[in-house]
């Protein structure tokens, strides 16, 4: 009987072994930039709340290739990741917006997020009239109660794709299209033109904002009217309208001409290809959306907060493909200006 226990034991510590080994090889893949954080039940985590979350886009498409389809990306990656139930509405006209936001809010969503600064006052109004009800907002310094805000220093990255612009340009003229007119966009036009000046203060930039984030056809008009001025690089951060400028550029380019566009908020070289993409500003929205709505579920939602992400804190950066159109020296030019940011050596203006 000894014996027997003596060869059995050595067999159920080793089977043990196997099934705690085994225990281990959870799924880890989590969102955009989530790191550890794993699917339901992944490794050691616990499961986490399914929770409802809502998204109301601006008033440009939620496949508009730019800042709404990455909050809405993060939201599908979250129902991937976690199992919750997500949905979006766009709102045709601001009319539509307070009843897109209060659609969720009356349909008792644990979040509702709003992906733009246009939306801001519609996000007071119902955050004001529904305080047990928990928002976010994008690119917005609202500080309510129950309400989480995320802002981005989109001039820091914006700065890296005009040292690259600026050493880029052979005709020394660059273009710049804004959507509207605001701090957020602002932000952006500036943060270009610093990045262009620290390396070519001789090149020129045109801007033209096209008063609308939805409108394609006047992304490609303005586009047309700047490459008819000279330039042969053009940044958008437009949303939508901005597709129109690569529409333009590509037209150009087929007819044999040569100009670059640089894409915002992904890297649009995934969608509109290398052949007109010299690189992209990417602003991390996704990342935000993803860890901000994940961690109502965890128990740490940072209502009342504005979180902002530069640099320093990877909201920011041009597309991990800009080497396919950008010479090695010019990158090794933006790594040198990226930790001149990050130190603080240089701070990049907002206006």
């Amino acid at each position: 009987m000894k014996k027997t226990i003596k060869t059995v034991l050595p067999l159920l510590l080793v089977f043990m072994l196997i099934l705690s080994a085994c225990g281990q090889k959870g799924n880890n893949q989590g969102g955009p930039g989530a790191g550890n954080a794993g699917a339901p039940g992944a490794g050691n985590q616990p499961a986490l709340k399914k929770l409802k979350v809502g998204m109301v886009t601006d008033l440009g498409s939620v496949n508009d290739k730019s800042f709404n389809q990455s909050a809405w990306e993060a939201l599908q990656q979250l129902e991937k990741d976690h199992g919750f139930n997500v949905k979006y509405l766009e709102p045709k006209t601001d009319a539509d917006v307070v009843p897109s936001l209060n659609q969720f809010v009356k349909a008792n969503y644990d979040l509702t997020w709003a992906t733009a600064y246009t939306l801001a006052d519609a996000i007071t109004q119902l955050a004001n009239e529904n305080p047990n009800s928990m928002f976010g907002i994008v690119d917005s310094d609202l500080t309510l109660p129950n309400v989480a805000a995320v802002s981005f220093k989109e001039q820091e990255g914006s700065y890296l794709v005009g040292v690259i612009a600026g050493l880029t340009t052979k005709t020394n003229k660059i273009g710049f299209v804004g959507g509207m007119d605001i701090p957020v966009i602002k932000r952006f036009e500036v943060g270009f033109r610093e990045g262009i000046k620290a390396v070519n203060p001789d090149a020129k930039l045109i801007v033209n904002y096209t008063g609308l984030f939805n409108r394609v056809d006047m992304g490609k008009s303005a586009a047309s009217t700047i490459y008819n001025d000279g330039a042969d690089i053009i940044f958008h951060a437009a949303g939508l309208t901005g597709n129109g400028v690569f529409n333009e550029a590509k037209e150009r380019n087929s007819k044999g001409g040569k100009v670059w566009v640089i894409g915002v908020d992904k890297d649009q070289s995934l969608i509109f290809g290398d052949d007109v993409t010299l690189t992209s500003m990417v602003k991390k929205v996704d990342e935000a959306v993803y860890q901000i709505s994940k961690s109502l579920a965890e128990g740490n939602f940072p209502a009342g907060q504005v979180t902002l992400m530069g640099l320093k804190e990877n909201g920011v950066d041009i597309a991990p493909t800009s080497d396919k159109n950008v010479a090695a020296d010019v990158l090794a030019k933006v790594e040198e200006y990226r930790q001149k940011i990050i130190n603080g050596e240089i701070v990049v203006p907002q206006e």
